[in-house]
């Protein structure tokens, strides 16, 4: 078991409310909506990603577009059958756990940061960009109550691509990094549209020795 549930994976992110809030399902009597969170960079781009928050979080909050918010949650995944295409698609969204404001004049060094700690799934995929930077694609199964697991597509870069390339599926790692969005373009018959992306780019990793796996 990869550590404790709510320490496996564990987001925070500082950002502006992009969207109105939306209605997305109700749980024994606990009501979700969801929003788009927009998140700076230390570049000049950001970043627009999903979040799903229970009301009984932002009960007695103002929350409009244009805040800035505090969230502090997980990254969470679900399979849901597309439209478009006819089979199922990883849906990836940030849980909240908690949310604050945070008035416009207070600096924050780091707004977007991501812990996981989870297992190789898929065989990493090594590849390099046409201006030659070397990029591994992982999948990354992290474990949650009731026997259930988040899939995230992570990236690695450089040094980080090589060393994850040699991976193998089981392979239990740590992770730190941001969660980022990322537009493509898709062709759906004579129409080509442009779809959004969700990933975690790794900063820095360690791989979890057997060892080590059997103590925890």
């Amino acid at each position: 078991m990869a550590g404790n549930f709510l320490e496996n994976n564990t987001v925070t992110l500082v950002g502006k409310v992009f969207t109105p809030l939306e209605f997305s399902h109700e749980l024994y009597g606990e009501k979700f909506f969801n929003f788009i969170l927009e998140v700076p960079r230390l570049s000049e781009t950001k970043d627009y990603l999903p979040i799903t928050i229970s009301n009984r979080l932002f009960e007695g909050m103002d929350l409009e577009v244009g805040m800035r918010v505090r969230i502090e949650g997980q990254l969470r995944s679900y399979n849901r059958k597309s439209p478009e295409e006819g089979k199922n698609k990883l849906i990836l969204t940030v849980f909240a756990r908690d949310i604050s404001f945070v008035p416009e004049e207070e600096v924050v060094k780091n707004p977007n940061e991501i812990f996981l700690d989870g297992f190789i799934c898929k065989k990493p995929v090594y590849r390099t960009t046409p201006l030659g930077r070397e990029i591994t694609d992982l999948l990354i199964a992290v474990n949650r109550p009731y026997n259930k697991s988040d899939y995230i597509p992570v990236i690695a870069w450089g040094r980080n691509a090589r060393f994850s390339e040699k991976l193998e599926v089981g392979d239990r790692i740590r992770l730190w990094g941001r969660v980022q969005s990322r537009e493509y373009q898709k062709k759906l018959g004579d129409e080509v549209v442009t779809k959004i992306a969700y990933e975690v780019s790794i900063t820095r990793m360690e791989i979890v020795e057997k060892e080590l796996q059997k103590t925890e």
